[in-house]
């Protein structure tokens, strides 16, 4: 097993661009590939996912075979959960919520795919996400409640006293707007800060040689698991926040 590289400090396990920066080096195409690595990495987990959706949807028929098959499957499975936290107005969220979680999924697994790396393990690509995720459900509020509407609702709706107070809506009106901009920070750290520990932790495990085989296998089993469930959370904190901005009966 090939000794990790040392980055800042920190052990990392080799991948392709690393080493083709390394042929080049002193050059600008080295720079260029250094500077870019993880947007790379995440390119190629996005051709990665059209590649799949191309020959799952390349021939659909009534009786699917089994790319379509596993699409559909993965289709309606999402669209089932997505409904479970929105309700059935919540249908419309799917594709959204369905891409970031499957292009969250495939960069999350090439970390575990030997000289490969996972884009999401860089803080810019996370928060790229969590950007995108913060824009639509201010869009989405905005749409549902009209300015006034949305400012009211993060005023917590006061009636009565609450309204004539002037000194709680306010300080619910702050509060909501600090919530509101902590999110894309809190959604894209989390992601990026266990997607890097887990790529550490296999340059770390992967320097002690042969003795560290079974526990590396072990741990990659684990790592398969972690995967899935932070592209799961990712998408479930989403979803959490659309459903906060949307209609109670939604």
């Amino acid at each position: 097993m090939d000794a990790p590289a040392v980055d800042n400090g920190l052990p990392e396990l080799p991948n392709v661009i690393g080493l083709l920066a390394r042929l080049f080096e002193g050059t600008a195409f080295s720079h260029f590939l250094h500077k870019w690595e993880f947007v790379i990495f995440s390119v190629f987990a996005m051709l990665l996912i059209l590649i799949m959706v191309w020959l799952g949807s390349r021939k659909i028929s009534l009786i699917p075979g089994r790319m379509q098959s596993l699409l559909e499957l993965i289709v309606g499975g999402f669209d089932d959960f997505v409904q479970g936290i929105l309700g059935p107005k919540g249908r419309r969220f799917t594709p959204f919520l369905g891409t970031i979680f499957i292009y969250i999924l495939f960069m999350n697994l090439l970390g575990v795919i030997p000289f490969m790396k996972s884009g999401t393990a860089s803080w810019s690509t996370t928060m790229a996400l969590a950007l995108c995720v913060f824009f639509y459900v201010q869009y989405t509020a905005l749409r549902e409640f009209g300015l006034f509407g949305y400012i009211d609702h993060l005023a917590g709706k006061p009636r009565g006293f609450m309204l004539l107070s002037v000194i709680f809506p306010v300080f619910f009106f702050f509060m909501e707007i600090v919530s509101e901009l902590i999110r894309p920070f809190s959604l894209s750290l989390r992601l990026r800060s266990n997607i890097w520990g887990d790529d550490l932790l296999i340059a770390v495990l992967s320097g002690y040689g042969l003795p560290a085989v079974p526990v590396l296998f072990f741990n990659m089993m684990i790592l398969l698991m972690s995967a899935l469930i932070q592209a799961m959370v990712f998408c479930v904190l989403s979803a959490v926040y659309f459903a906060l901005v949307l209609e109670h009966e939604e």
